[in-house]
């Protein structure tokens, strides 16, 4: 089940990035954003961006629990529907993964990062502090923690706090512990 997930998650990500590239590649002319103006960066290229901090975890420490098949169903059901357009279908998905375990860290990312898809940011901001707080805090999830953190504050004109929040992403990179 896990395999079929990321698989349908890198799918995804590579839908949003050829997007996103896609937007970039129309240049300057047709974007008047400034690199000071966050606000106007679209939910979409936000999400993109916050799921690319997290990069490959290759030679890093990352924790990943045991799933549970209904739950990966699940989270594999919201991902499609994302990279349909159907936020409100993968938040469902992703509301009832939470039903079944709350405490989850990666699918309350998930779902802070629909609640971004959404404009939800007061939800995704919850989600994501609480997905922090629950989760091992080193590794790819936990730098789209706060990746997400730096997002919301960058939207809320908190730039003390989105500089710490960026600063926090690098501290989520642990190397990989040596087995012998």
């Amino acid at each position: 089940m896990t395999l079929r997930f990321r698989t349908a998650h890198g799918l995804l990500g590579c839908i949003l990035s050829t997007a996103f590239l896609a937007g970039c590649a129309m240049g300057p002319a047709s974007s008047p954003r400034s690199a000071g103006a966050p606000a106007s960066v679209s939910a979409v290229e936000a999400v993109t961006a916050i799921r690319a901090a997290a990069g490959d975890g290759e030679g890093e420490l990352s924790v990943q629990p045991l799933r549970d098949g209904r739950v990966e169903d699940l989270r594999h059901q919201a991902a499609q529907q994302e990279a349909a357009g159907d936020v409100a279908g993968a938040a469902a998905r992703l509301d009832e993964a939470l039903a079944i375990v709350p405490e989850d860290p990666a699918i309350l990312q998930e779902r802070a990062e629909v609640a971004i898809l959404q404009g939800d940011t007061a939800t995704a901001d919850r989600l994501a502090q609480r997905a922090y707080a629950l989760g091992s805090q080193v590794g790819p999830l936990c730098r789209r923690h706060w990746a997400t953190l730096q997002h919301l504050r960058q939207r809320q004109g908190d730039d003390a706090g989105a500089a710490q929040a960026q600063a926090q992403i690098e501290g989520c990179r642990v190397g990989a512990l040596d087995r012998f």
